[in-house]
């Protein structure tokens, strides 16, 4: 349950940037942006600390390169229901959909790979501590 919620959370935070409808940040500071100048910079401010939450926690957990093959097996995925005649991507605004449930499942995984590597190895992570 743990995960799901990090993932929707993630996938809440991508869409709420960036989606193929018109209520994004993206579009409401192209468009009123200049009108509202405090709060697009407050509401720039918040999604930036979500992003940084998200991409430090996954960068600790699993960096770089896990991100990197986090998105290669979801990639993947999608490939096989393409190949198989399950999913179609003619429809752009789907796809920009599906890259975003993509980009958030990578960083779903991140938030959550310390939680998983716990229950599996039975180790805790622990951040480096200056003494």
């Amino acid at each position: 349950m743990g995960f799901i919620v990090r993932w929707v959370c993630a996938f809440g935070l991508l869409a709420l940037t960036f989606n193929p409808t018109q209520y994004n940040y993206i579009n409401w500071v192209a468009d009123y942006g200049g009108m509202n100048l405090s709060i697009a910079v407050l509401l720039g401010l918040l999604l930036l600390i979500g992003y940084i939450i998200y991409l430090r926690a996954t960068l600790r957990s699993i960096g770089a390169f896990g991100m990197l093959l986090v998105l290669a097996v979801v990639a993947a995925g999608l490939w096989v229901l393409y190949d198989l005649g399950v999913l179609r991507l003619d429809n752009s605004s789907f796809n920009v959909w599906l890259a975003l449930a993509a980009l958030s499942l990578v960083l779903g995984v991140g938030l959550s790979w310390s939680h998983v590597r716990r229950a599996l190895s039975g180790q805790s992570d622990m951040d480096d501590v200056d003494e």
